[in-house]
């Protein structure tokens, strides 16, 4: 009888151990999204040599780790996390497990599965992603937040379980996307981290973007242009149209692109229209500020391709976002029904851009029938 019982009181033991979960620093992973790892911190966007140069509010932002993710592979049947924001941000109009909460996908048939999402409550938060898995391993990716910090991150895995660096490189490192502009691209509104454009992009091509979204300020700095001309990039994406006045697309866009070009000649460069709000349809003054700095856009574009310009491409903001005036928040930020309109709009056109230069390294001509344009 009692050998009976010690057997009980030892199943019993045996299912706790299992049960218990051990955490691991999220350092010992890979970091995608990052620009230069020369940062402050690790989780954060721009070089430490840009703090006393650019404008702080830029500075600022780019403490948020907006298109930042954590690669890595386990066969735990649970994911935990914890995790501390650096500010414990929120927004009136943009859900807290967009600002500051952390997403988790799956790499299945080369396509990636959103699992769930890690709520914060606080300043220091820990949540349990998913459980009751299947045992067995699995390549998984965790999206860091669009609009807060991160000043420590852990993953948290059975104590039976494995967790080690991932096997396959997707998204892929090289030749990566860089992406520049506003709030919009930075994320908002999206209600959580992995359905900001440019994740999602990241995911339907199945290659690194790096965000490069300053909300608000987006104002063609040239120490940005600098910085993304350091990187090896496969395609540059110009979305600053939103934040920039005239003014200054008239004055400094082309400096801001020759800063791209002479480091990087050969690599395509995609503009990008200012959104149809829709609000425009009845607010006079923001309808009127659109079609002024897309003409703007269009004639420094224009201007560009006279002076023998070669792989620039501009994309028409016409229809990006639908007709049914139901893709914001706000009648500007975008909810995830906008983001997936945007990328399902930008998705073939910058595919095709790549795919040119990856097979045939040579200029491509093709119409964008919505804006009866050239794209090279």
């Amino acid at each position: 009888m009692n050998n009976i019982r010690l057997i009980v009181i030892a199943f019993f033991l045996s299912l706790t151990v299992k049960a218990q979960t051990v955490y691991y620093d999220a350092s010992e992973f890979p970091l995608l999204g990052k620009i230069s790892d020369s940062t402050e911190t690790r989780y954060e966007r721009l070089p430490v040599r840009l703090k006393n140069v650019t404008r702080k509010p830029i500075w600022g932002l780019g403490k948020n780790t907006a298109g930042l993710a954590i690669r890595f592979r386990t066969d735990s049947p649970q994911i935990s996390v914890k995790w501390e924001v650096l500010n414990d941000f929120s927004m009136n109009h943009m859900a807290s497990t967009g600002v500051k909460g952390l997403d988790l996908y799956c790499l299945e048939n080369s396509e990636w599965n959103f699992m769930n999402t890690a709520r914060p409550t606080a300043k220091k938060n820990e949540a349990i992603i998913i459980s009751n898995m299947e045992k067995k391993k699995r390549e998984l990716m965790l999206y860091l937040p669009l609009y807060d910090g991160i000043v420590s991150l852990e993953i948290g895995v059975d104590s039976s379980a494995f967790i080690g660096q991932p096997e396959i490189d997707l998204p892929q490192k090289k030749n990566s996307l860089v992406a520049y502009g506003t709030s919009i691209l930075q994320g908002g509104c999206a209600s959580r981290p992995g359905m900001a454009y440019t994740n999602i992009l990241s995911r339907k091509l199945n290659r690194e973007v790096i965000n490069l979204g300053f909300s608000g300020n987006a104002l063609l700095d040239y120490e940005i242009a600098g910085l993304m001309s350091e990187c090896d990039a496969s395609l540059y994406i110009l979305d600053f149209v939103p934040n920039a006045s005239v003014e200054q697309i008239n004055e400094k866009m082309e400096t801001f692109y020759r800063i791209l070009r002479e480091k990087r000649p050969d690599v395509p460069i995609v503009f990008i229209e200012d959104p149809e709000f829709p609000h425009i349809r009845y607010d006079l003054n923001i309808g009127k500020e659109v079609n002024e700095k897309n003409k703007a856009l269009r004639s420094a574009f224009e201007d560009l391709k006279a002076k023998g310009e070669k792989n620039i491409s501009l994309i028409s903001s016409a229809g990006m976002i639908g007709t049914d005036n139901e893709a914001t928040v706000d009648g500007i930020h975008f909810t995830d029904l906008g983001f997936f309109r945007y990328v399902e709009y930008l998705y073939p056109k910058i595919n095709q851009l790549l795919s040119v230069q990856t097979s045939q390294n040579e200029k491509s001509i093709w119409i964008d029938t919505s804006a009866n344009l050239q794209v090279f």
